[in-house]
């Protein structure tokens, strides 16, 4: 075969399953900016995958699943064993502590070229101190070629907890798409923000002209804390009932806690205030309809939606945990509080309620600073110069994505 019709290096990624989230998402990102000449890419799941994959339009990427079972079921060891020795990858990209044993079978497969990406932790080992996992995470280390942390707070955490030396640890933050996310139309002829209009999205007289609407994006899991986001809402309304005119609640997405917060304000008589419609593939419309943007998490790599809620002009408030303090510039995009504080968060929601000019100045400033620091070209040039040096050639600019139609 001519050096011409060589094809690209192949990256395999690694990952526990592939559904709808702010990992899966920034994958999506990646296969969607990174040029098909570069690199040709593969997609091993342990488990499953789904058809968030169809989000992938730039370039076609093969998806496997071992159908791991939950508990201690290793038949997967073998299958990644078999697969990865016929797809024959140039480097192999696990993601998270869920996928980090494959790396024992990718050095059994004899492939030395190896990533590994922490996107962030989850609810069962919130600040990565758990002995069990550390001990892993170090034997481990010596088969990995290069890490890569979303966050300053993971890398140092990699750094001195894990004990990763700084030579191996590369902190690439997640892109967004600021054509795709930005912030709602102004009325033509008028430069007036305060005129710009809300999508027609929401139900049908949910929400009115002068509503203030707090929204949130995401998967309603334990590590994501909604609840207290809902125990803050109804908690606002009954100290001020007042804001029951204005005040109003959506949370997108699946998950264990939806139910419980759907009950939550049953029983509290305020489920004609919320919106919980569950998994939408319409985000980007979602958040134009959207006034003030929350984040209750536990604990946070960095979070593409609030990445996305930023580049739509959004005011954020967030808890005070992980790489949302990195996003998140208190009293000037936006809001920290203490995790897990219902009274913190209900006052933080209660700020904003009557403070237009304040919300319009904190969302146009977080829009600026993510356009200027979050692009996608800048992701996806770092993580190719990455995979460039584990390949030994030079690496090469990657330009923005192409528009799609």
């Amino acid at each position: 075969m001519s050096a011409a019709a060589t094809p690209p290096p192949l990256i395999v990624h690694v990952v526990h399953h592939f559904d709808t989230g702010g990992l899966e998402n920034g994958m999506v990102n990646l296969f969607n900016t990174l040029p098909a000449t570069r690199f040709r890419h593969a997609v091993i799941c342990l488990t499953e995958y789904s058809d968030f994959r169809q989000r992938i339009t730039a370039q076609p990427v093969d998806f496997y699943a071992l159908h791991k079972s939950p508990g201690h079921d290793f038949r997967w060891a073998p299958r990644l064993w078999r697969l990865l020795r016929r797809l024959k990858p140039d480097v192999v990209h696990t993601r998270n502590l869920s996928a980090l044993e494959a790396q024992f079978v990718v050095a059994a497969a004899g492939i030395r070229r190896t990533v590994h990406g922490e996107h962030g932790r989850d609810v069962f080992d919130l600040h990565g101190l758990s002995r069990r996992y550390t001990l892993l995470r170090r034997v481990v280390q010596p088969l990995v070629s290069q890490y890569i942390a979303v966050s300053r707070d993971l890398a140092r955490w990699l750094n001195e907890t894990v004990g990763v030396p700084s030579r191996k640890i590369q902190h690439i933050y997640n892109g967004v798409d600021c054509i795709k996310f930005h912030p709602r139309q102004l009325v033509t002829g008028n430069a007036d923000p305060s005129t710009a209009v809300r999508p027609n999205i929401l139900p049908q007289g949910f929400a009115s002209d002068d509503s203030v609407v707090f929204g949130s994006v995401g998967r309603m899991a334990e590590v994501k804390d909604y609840p207290t986001l809902t125990r803050a809402f109804i908690r606002m309304l009954h100290e001020h009932p007042e804001a029951r005119r204005r005040a109003r609640l959506v949370i997108v997405g699946e998950g264990g806690d939806r139910k419980t917060c759907m009950g939550m304000l049953a029983e509290a008589g305020m489920a004609e205030l919320a919106w919980l419609p569950g998994e939408r593939h319409d985000i980007a419309e979602i958040l134009r309809a959207i006034d003030v943007f929350v984040l209750p998490s536990l604990n946070e790599g960095i979070s593409n939606t609030l990445l996305e809620a930023q580049a739509s002009g959004l005011p954020v408030i967030a808890t005070r945990v992980g790489g949302n303090i990195e996003l998140v510039e208190h009293g000037l995009t936006g809001t920290l509080v203490t995790p897990a504080d219902v009274a913190g968060m209900a006052q933080a929601l209660l700020s904003y309620l009557h403070d237009n000019a304040r919300m319009r100045a904190q969302g146009s400033l977080a829009r600026e600073r993510v356009a200027e620091g979050f692009s996608m070209a800048a992701m996806a040039g770092a993580y190719a110069r990455v995979y460039d040096q584990l390949l030994g050639r030079s690496a090469l600019p990657v330009g923005a994505p192409p528009r799609q139609a």
